[in-house]
């Protein structure tokens, strides 16, 4: 008996060891990754005096200030860059959501033919490289007229066919059943689909939602090809505006005021929603 408790003894010690390492290893980890962020927050409570009066890097300040943040509404019109990029980020997600929504139950539950092969083809696209993309897009929008239009900003981001893969494998875990028991009582496909599929669906449109507003937030490159008027610039495209007409090469600090103030929304979106995302995803991961 006693051997029995020296061993039980033995190993809750060593899984108590295990499990502090693990978590000090982990903390460890979380410091690297949140440090970034810590030296940007930090960076843009000093004044332009302090920071460039510091030969060596402080990981303090003893006087902050938030004249940096007044700078960045006031010496550049970053609100004009919020609110481009408000607008473009709901249309675009809502044109989104209505495309890959009707694109999933087509592919999930009506028959019709070649339906494999365009699906097989569909998928075939996420193996092209999205420089090429870029360049296609490019060239059709500018022959449009569309260049320097918010048209132009979001028609080619209005569909994503990993998005339309994601809900196609969850509409597929809906029973068949359910399906044909609405047939029988006379409901029509686009009534099934709202009232039935999308509701059941709800966790995985939530995360396609989350995820397309963050990549519409971040958006850089296409915005940046496709108009050269700061009348439509975004606010990820607005920071190389701000570097080069705001706050000159040299003013770090206002320029974190202003990354950190477009940063604070999705941060904000994520750890809120970050558990949706996640259920969301392994939903759409998972057959059965």
């Amino acid at each position: 008996m006693q051997d029995y408790d020296k061993i039980s003894a033995n190993a809750k010690r060593s899984a108590s060891i295990r499990k502090t390492i693990i978590y000090t290893l982990l903390a460890v980890w979380g410091l690297i990754v949140l440090f970034p962020f810590y030296w940007m927050i930090l960076t843009s409570f000093k004044s332009y005096g302090d920071y460039n009066s510091e030969y060596i890097p402080k990981l303090y300040t003893t006087s902050p200030t938030w004249q940096n943040y007044k700078d960045a509404f006031t010496q550049v019109t970053l609100g004009k860059y919020f609110a481009n990029t408000i607008l473009f980020t709901a249309l675009t997600t809502a044109l989104m959501l209505i495309v890959i929504v009707f694109a999933a139950f087509a592919f999930s539950r009506l028959e019709f033919r070649g339906k494999n092969i365009v699906f097989t083809l569909f998928l075939s696209l996420m193996m092209i490289p999205n420089e090429l993309v870029i360049i296609t897009n490019y060239v059709t929008i500018t022959d449009l007229g569309l260049r320097n239009t918010f048209t132009g900003l979001i028609l080619p981001s209005v569909t994503s066919v990993f998005y339309i893969y994601l809900l196609k494998e969850n509409f597929e875990q809906i029973p068949d059943e359910l399906y044909k028991a609405a047939k029988v009582d006379g409901t029509s496909d686009l009534k099934y689909l709202f009232k039935v599929m999308i509701p059941i669906c709800q966790p995985t449109v939530v995360t396609i939602v989350i995820l397309k507003v963050i990549e519409c937030w971040n958006s850089y490159v296409w915005p940046r090809l496709i108009t050269d008027d700061p009348g439509h610039f975004l606010v990820s495209n607005g920071i190389q505006e701000i570097r080069e007409n705001g706050f000159g090469r040299e003013n770090i600090p206002a320029m974190m005021a202003a990354v950190v103030a477009i940063s604070v929304p999705l941060i904000i979106l994520f750890l809120i929603f970050h558990k949706k995302i996640m259920a969301g995803v392994s939903r759409g991961g998972t057959k059965g």
